[in-house]
């Protein structure tokens, strides 16, 4: 038997009225015993952001500091790979396959959090359709009839 209390239905008043105060809130901090540096920090908020902020348990969290910490070591290595290129010495750069192995290990801790494409965005067949909504915005956009932010401010 389920213990777990009931989650509001998305297209309710009371789930409308929660995400509203879960993005006044801002992005969750992380727990006291979890290290986020400064230089992850725009990853956590990225990640704790991308799933509803009641969603989110100690353990989650743990993960997430630590898909945080693993995409600013990505960053760093790719800095390094821009700086020296990826041919080092006449071999490889040692900096490709441990960016690469951080790389798979940041799509699977993705994965388990789900806040992987499929899980935030939806599954492929649906992208299609979505894009051509967009294509058709921007066709839209030289309509003077239709208002855009840079018309409205």
């Amino acid at each position: 038997m389920k213990t777990t209390p009931r989650r509001p239905r998305s297209d309710s008043a009371r789930a409308a009225v929660a995400a509203a105060q879960a993005v006044a809130l801002g992005p969750i901090a992380p727990p006291a015993f979890v290290r986020v540096s400064k230089a992850a920090r725009p990853f956590w908020n990225a990640i704790v952001t991308a799933r509803p902020r009641d969603t989110w348990t100690d353990a989650d969290l743990i993960l997430a500091a630590s898909l945080a910490r693993a995409y600013a070591d990505i960053e760093q290595l790719q800095k390094t790979l821009d700086r020296d290129g990826f041919i080092l010495d006449g071999k490889a750069h040692p900096a490709i396959a441990i960016m690469e192995n951080m790389s798979r290990r940041a799509l699977a801790t993705g994965r388990q959090l789900k806040v992987d494409t499929i899980a935030t965005v939806g599954k492929a067949e649906d992208l299609p359709k979505s894009a051509a909504l967009e294509r058709d915005a921007r066709a839209q956009l030289d309509d003077d009839l239709i208002p855009t932010l840079a018309t409205m401010q």
